[in-house]
């Protein structure tokens, strides 16, 4: 732990603090979105910590906030002024367990090394183990007989991201074509001539270990099983194996592990692949660059390739073809990034990922660009005639297996103006009709006043995720192993008539441990059960993971144990909200729930930075999103010119 704020940090990161009270947003980043520290001002009036302007700089050359050209050498320090009233923002002492004193951020480290109890017993701790704390930032162990530790919080990582498939669309306001996922910048009138295109690359990565059993550091999202389909990283944890490489960000997409196309396998399944030990490991990613108008280089010929022609037939001018197009950086033109399941182009089956698209009904596409092409879709009325070049060898994913109609009309570069708003009965679910079952259990136990229930727990809702209360172990010394109903990863809903599911974790292990005295105790709780197989081989390395549930699990939990928060995004006239989403009403489906798969590099949503793939999205500005296809959503977003309200769901990804 950083000897100045008493939290877990890489050294040369910002550090940390508990404020007391919300903080003015005028004292606020809006690069991480916490009190500044360090702060600088840039020319054109903005505001940010040292380290993080520090850091941006290194990758972008503009203002994060209206995007205007800036150098860091162009920045000063903030008057005296400022910096007085950050230094005098109250803080909490971080060990809340044994000190509950307050003083302003400037006293903290001094009272760390000279007064807080709670310090100097986790150095005394620290010397007589002589072994490196967790990985992962860990709020302390309750005192007590049940001896609970809290779920460990993860830092969350800088937000890099990808490229989207299956389904996802980019909300895009920077055009005035429908249907263009692209656009995220700006346009003045010098840049309307010169369309800006996603770029995207796949990218091999080799990690080291030097104990093979050691975890990698990060969660992830999606499976074929969720409407994100791929595997996406959500974040990365502080002082990791991942971390410390630091070539894999959120939001990149993995493809493969150690040889092993892992693109269109269940969540269960990448979860399973990504835990298996070994000293090295081998992972295939894609990594979403941004936008780029730089001029694409000269067409090389390739001997090995070979050029097909494939005609796909729209039923009307509005149909959309299901397909994702890309730009790479290391190769001219346009490629196919992904086929929607169940759309025109994956029913035809003659497409096909990393495809070059050479011409679009006899239009060269050999130096295009994806907008381009789908302006040229989009105003074809039936028939559209693809050449396109292929590497033998190359697909990075199985072929469709599914034959289901989808109704996702934004979900390509194609086209999504005027697809048909389908007609349908709206459920009466606050969120959607999930895939996972649940059943609830009451569990009525005779015990000795001085036995323990032996189980641990982890969530609350003053962790990050705002998560229920659930059971991480079940110890064979209590009652409750005895009693065999309780089980690890059971959500604990109420103990002798106390409802569990608003406390926070410290009201939670009081409530739990004062009831436990008692001769008789009643828990009430929740298990998920899961449609698919039960979790594969995740127990290999129990010992190296503080254990949580999968992510998957927690999609499953009915919607009044949901914690929604509301996320305010800004942005100007211009300018795209720079976020991609998939799932959605489908016909074939059902209702799906909205989900964040792709925040681009530079746009409002990765500033704001509270935005994570695979957040939930139930409601815009107030109206619930339930029962909408992605097609009526879409437009409701490009509605907001300046400010939206999204209300979200966030749960912690699996850890891997």
């Amino acid at each position: 732990l950083c000897c100045e704020c008493g939290q877990a940090h890489p050294l040369l990161d910002n550090h940390l603090y508990n404020f007391q009270d919300e903080v003015d947003d005028e004292l606020i980043c809006h690069i991480c979105l916490q009190p500044l520290l360090q702060p600088m001002d840039t020319p054109c009036g903005h505001t940010y910590c040292f380290k993080c302007l520090e850091n941006f700089m290194q990758e972008y050359s503009f203002c994060p906030m209206d995007r205007k050209k800036l150098s860091f050498q162009q920045c000063h320090k903030s008057s005296l002024l400022v910096r007085n009233l950050l230094d005098k923002l109250i803080v909490l002492c971080p060990f809340k367990a044994e000190c509950q004193q307050t003083m302003q951020r400037c006293e903290l480290e001094a009272h760390l090394q000279n007064r807080c109890p709670g310090f100097k017993k986790y150095k005394s701790e620290l010397h007589r183990k002589k072994n490196p704390i967790s990985k992962g930032k860990e709020d302390p162990p309750a005192r007590g007989e049940t001896n609970m530790p809290k779920d460990p919080e993860v830092s969350s990582g800088g937000s890099s991201l990808v490229a989207e498939s299956s389904g996802a669309a980019v909300v895009s306001l920077g055009t005035a074509e429908p249907g263009l996922v692209n656009p995220a910048f700006e346009e003045t009138e010098e840049d309307l001539p010169q369309r800006t295109s996603l770029v995207a690359e796949t990218t091999t990565i080799e990690i080291h270990r030097e104990d093979p059993e050691e975890e990698l550091g990060m969660r992830i999202v999606g499976g074929k099983d969720t409407p994100l389909g791929n595997i996406v990283v959500q974040e990365v944890l502080r002082d990791s194996v991942i971390a410390a490489d630091g070539r894999i960000a959120p939001g990149d997409h993995i493809l493969e592990v150690n040889g092993v196309n892992i693109s269109s396998v269940t969540h269960c399944q990448a979860v399973s692949f990504l835990r298996h030990p070994g000293p090295v490991l081998h992972l295939m990613v894609l990594q979403e660059k941004g936008f780029s108008n730089k001029t694409a280089q000269q067409d090389s010929p390739s001997t090995n390739r070979e050029v097909i022609h494939v005609t796909l037939v729209k039923r009307d001018r509005s149909e959309p073809l299901g397909i994702k197009l890309i730009r790479k950086t290391d190769e001219a033109g346009i490629f196919i990034l992904d086929l929607l399941e169940g759309g025109l182009a994956a029913k035809n089956g003659k497409l096909s990922r990393n495809d070059r698209v050479l011409s679009i009904n006899g239009q060269d596409l050999r130096q295009g660009t994806p907008e381009a092409a789908a302006q040229i879709i989009q105003t074809t009325e039936s028939r559209v005639n693809f050449v396109i070049l292929r590497q033998p060898g190359v697909q990075l994913g199985e072929p469709v297996e599914d034959g289901s109609t989808s109704n996702s009309s934004s979900s390509s570069s194609s086209s999504n103006g005027g697809s048909p708003v389908h007609h349908r009965r709206r459920p009466d679910q606050n969120h959607y009709r999930r895939k996972s079952n649940y059943q609830k259990k009451t569990v009525a136990i005779k015990k000795e006043p001085k036995e323990s229930l032996g189980i641990t727990i982890g969530g609350g809702r003053d962790n990050k995720n705002k998560l229920p209360i659930y059971v991480t172990s079940v110890q064979p010394i209590g009652c409750l192993f005895r009693d065999g109903r309780i089980k690890r990863g059971d959500v604990l809903l109420s103990i002798n008539g106390i409802d569990l599911t608003h406390l926070n974790y410290y009201e939670a292990v009081s409530a739990l441990k004062s009831n436990a005295a008692s001769h008789s105790v009643t828990l009430k709780a929740l298990e998920i059960l899961s449609l698919n197989s039960p979790e594969p081989a995740l127990d290999i390395r129990e010992q190296g993971f503080s254990w949580s549930p999968l992510w998957i699990t927690w999609l499953g939990l009915p919607s009044y144990l949901h914690f929604c928060q509301d996320i305010v995004l800004s942005k100007g006239n211009l300018e795209s909200w720079g976020f991609s989403i998939v799932g959605g009403f489908e016909e074939s489906k059902g209702n799906q729930p909205f989900f964040i798969k792709t925040i681009v590099p530079g746009t409002p949503a990765f500033r704001d930075r509270k935005l994570k793939c695979g957040d939930e999205i139930v409601a815009v500005n107030g109206v619930p999103a339930i029962g909408m296809s992605n097609s009526e959503l879409i437009p409701m977003l490009k509605e907001q010119r300046n400010r939206v309200t999204l209300t979200v769901v966030s749960w912690p990804g699996s850890l891997v």
